[in-house]
């Protein structure tokens, strides 16, 4: 089976599953689109490793990184391999210098390693036939990894000062909540370049 390429184009709050997310695949040079609901712990490191923001102390994910580079582990590509009762099964390919293996792997977590390594994800055509979205052609261009916030989850960004703001993110920072984060330093700099 041919593989196709796909980028992360979307991370927001899912509109199905209360305390879960939603990370948006897009296909490459394509217009289908293959959502999957991950959870929150999940998200927020996808959403660090997006962001490049450095925690003050390693994630899971990071950690799993470093273990790797330390024993000469490369993650070459990550494939969604496929789909049963809803739920998405992956693989990381890896190689050392004796070996290329595929591990199994949950695709959140994939996810999460894939952007931290900067390699490929792919999937097949069956598994954006059975679960993807066809977006309509509009001409404009899709953010590369647009991150959302939910609305309604408390206080409006946009009602509050810019100290009230600095304040939260702050505050955010301090709990490690990147998600929200990122949706405050984004309020921020689009208030900066008014």
């Amino acid at each position: 089976m041919k593989k196709i390429e796909l980028e992360i184009v979307a991370l927001s709050h899912s509109i199905t599953q209360t305390h879960s997310y939603a990370v948006v695949l897009g296909e490459i040079n394509g217009l289908r689109r293959l959502p999957i609901v991950i959870g929150g712990f999940e998200a927020q490191a996808i959403a660090v490793a997006l962001e490049r923001m450095s925690p003050s102390r390693p994630l899971t994910h990071d950690l799993m990184k470093n273990f790797m580079m330390a024993f000469n582990v490369e993650l070459h590509e990550v494939v969604i391999n496929d789909l049963q009762e809803g739920i998405f099964y992956s693989k990381l390919v890896c190689s050392s210098a004796n070996d290329t293996v595929d591990i199994d792997s949950r695709t959140s977590d994939a996810l999460a390693l894939a952007v931290r390594f900067g390699c490929p994800i792919y999937t097949y055509d069956t598994i954006l036939d059975q679960a993807g979205i066809l977006m309509e052609d509009d001409g404009k261009p899709k953010p590369a990894a647009a991150v959302t916030s939910e609305q309604g989850s408390g206080d409006n960004l946009k009602t509050l000062s810019l100290e009230e703001l600095e304040g939260l993110l702050a505050e955010v920072l301090e709990h490690e909540d990147y998600i929200r984060a990122i949706a405050i330093r984004d309020e921020i700099k689009r208030r900066s370049n008014k």
